[in-house]
């Protein structure tokens, strides 16, 4: 039986799973680690830890499975790591995605009037989110590195080019378009490095990987007694966008992990937003390149976790669903998630999360209501964006870990009045890591995929009366209160 092997490698976990050759999980391990938070609004990974987490459950997987066809990567994006190029040794902790520690710096490349640039080359904003920043601030902070790394001594990567080159013990040194779409970087019209944004961000050329096709050969990983080729390499919301084959112009996912991000295929069209969305590489693959745009949440999963660790408010994640009102009643508690700013469409870094609405009498309940309801109204506010950018949704396709609440997505189906359909596996991100493998391996076609597409879908269709449009406009008009003092 021939097996492609996924490495899904999320921002608080790495996850190692096995499929056979109709993309059913035969073996799956997990391991989580903690993030660090040095500063407010500073996330951080320790690297070798990271590492950890990976070896620790790719091996088992490797070790249990014959006949390996490929392995597949999928990551974590705009995560930011460099290391010296000899050694392979981080000179920093990975700065992750959510950090906002560069805000100060998007500010000031504003005012000097470079956005309109970046944003016509690489389709995305001037966000602490995406990769460049993050590189300057460590040239910028760490000692010796600016000087190290126009020396040629220092790589950049994102987690995919990282567990790349430890993997492969420091002999390959590559990314993949939809990765590299994510850095502020590169130009995804003439797909490559752009140097006037390296200009703009004093970004070393010297420190940037080979860029790839995400089906492309990547090369060999060694186990033990095993050596398996790595034929895939994708970021991991365009990773769901192919485990949920929306292969064509105008299918929709989206995913709610740590964050959450909704993507719609654009084909070959790449479609400026006018309405704060992302313009980015959909995907790599069979010698295509397709466009999609973006709305992305920066917490979401991020929200649950506070409520249980923090707040206490319950031990596991999962019972989440016992405080959560069936109707999405609050009793007047709002709540705007900006624990690390806020993203699509507003796109604010300052911006904290706060509760308001809080009397005597609210509940455990209300607040955990008003919790898992400012996800909602996030994902309305994406979805009014869209359409904006003439893009209409008329039925949604959800993965990831909050997909398995079903409470949650009756309330996401009942507020946005459509139909909601989870697959019957949650695991799109994996099983898209293994479908890019497979693709560069040779093991399936697109359109194999596309006939061979699982209907064991759950569908949730909305109910009358459940929405309320007043408490929408209350959110929104906090949010606004609150965008106008970070601003």
């Amino acid at each position: 039986m021939s097996i492609l092997i996924a490495i899904d490698q999320g921002t608080t976990s790495t996850r190692t799973v096995a499929f056979d050759k109709d993309l059913n999980i035969i073996h799956s391990e997990q391991k989580e680690y903690p993030l660090i938070y040095p500063s407010d609004g500073w996330v951080e990974i320790e690297p070798e830890q990271l590492m950890n987490s990976v070896y620790s459950t790719i091996d088992p997987v490797i070790n249990s499975c014959k006949d390996i066809s490929a392995i597949g990567i999928t990551n974590q994006r705009e995560t930011t790591l460099v290391w010296d190029a000899n050694s392979g040794q981080p000179i920093y902790n990975a700065i992750v995605w959510q950090d906002r520690r560069t805000a100060e710096q998007c500010a000031q490349l504003k005012r000097d009037g470079y956005e309109e640039i970046i944003k016509n080359a690489t389709g995305l904003l001037l966000d602490p989110y995406f990769s460049s920043t993050k590189i300057s601030w460590i040239l910028d902070n760490v000692d010796g590195a600016r000087r190290r790394a126009e020396e040629g001594k220092l790589r950049f990567g994102t987690v995919d080019t990282y567990l790349l080159w430890q993997l492969t013990n420091g002999e390959v040194y590559k990314t993949d378009v939809t990765n590299a779409s994510r850095t502020n970087l590169y130009n995804i019209h003439l797909k490559k490095w752009d140097p006037q944004l390296l200009e703009i961000f004093n970004i070393p050329s010297s420190m940037l990987p080979e860029v790839h096709a995400s089906d492309s050969n990547f090369g060999e990983i060694v186990r033990g007694n095993k050596t398996i080729k790595i034929t895939g390499m994708i970021g991991d919301q365009q990773s769901a966008l192919v485990g949920q084959r929306c292969f064509q112009s105008g299918q929709m996912k989206a995913t709610f992990g740590t964050g959450c991000f909704l993507m719609v295929n654009t084909g070959d069209e790449s479609l400026q937003s006018a309405s704060g969305l992302l313009n980015t590489i959909g995907y790599g693959l069979s010698d295509k390149v397709s466009y999609a745009l973006e709305g992305s949440i920066f917490s979401a999963g991020t929200i649950i976790q506070w409520l249980r660790d923090n707040m206490e408010f319950f031990s596991n994640s999962s019972e989440s669903i016992n405080l959560l009102d069936a109707s999405g009643e609050s009793d007047g508690v709002l709540f705007v998630p900006g624990f690390t700013g806020i993203g699509a469409p507003h796109w604010n870094a300052e911006i904290r999360a706060a509760f308001y609405g809080i009397t005597r009498d609210s509940t455990k309940k209300d607040m955990v209501t008003a919790a898992f309801k400012s996800l909602i109204y996030q994902v309305i506010d994406i979805k009014e964006a869209l359409k904006v950018d003439g893009i209409e949704i008329r039925n949604l396709s959800i993965d990831g870990g909050m997909a398995a609440n079903s409470g949650f997505c009756q309330l996401l189906a009942d507020f946005l009045d459509q139909e909601v359909q989870v697959p019957a596996s949650l695991e799109s991100t994996a099983v898209g890591a293994a479908i890019t493998a497979g693709l560069g391996a040779n093991f399936f076609s697109i359109d194999d995929l596309q006939n061979k597409q699982s209907s064991n879908s759950t569908i949730y269709q909305p109910r009358e009366k459940i929405f309320n449009s007043n408490d929408l406009a209350e959110w929104r008009k906090f949010l606004r209160v609150l965008l106008d003092v970070y601003n």
